[in-house]
């Protein structure tokens, strides 16, 4: 499992633990995520998230 990094505000998504705060079950690949997701703190898109090493 990777940990996605949002580059415009550092929101994190674990997809090993998901969020459940924002409805993000643990064990969904990031790559799994709908097409249409956003972060769910600035909005913006998948293109603008980065692996994290």
């Amino acid at each position: 499992m990777k940990v996605w990094v949002c580059t415009v505000c550092g929101w994190i998504y674990d997809e090993a633990k998901g969020d459940a705060e924002y409805g993000l079950k643990a064990g969904v690949a990031f790559a799994d995520l709908p097409d249409d997701f956003v972060c769910p703190l600035c909005g913006v898109g998948k293109d603008m998230f980065e692996e994290q090493s």
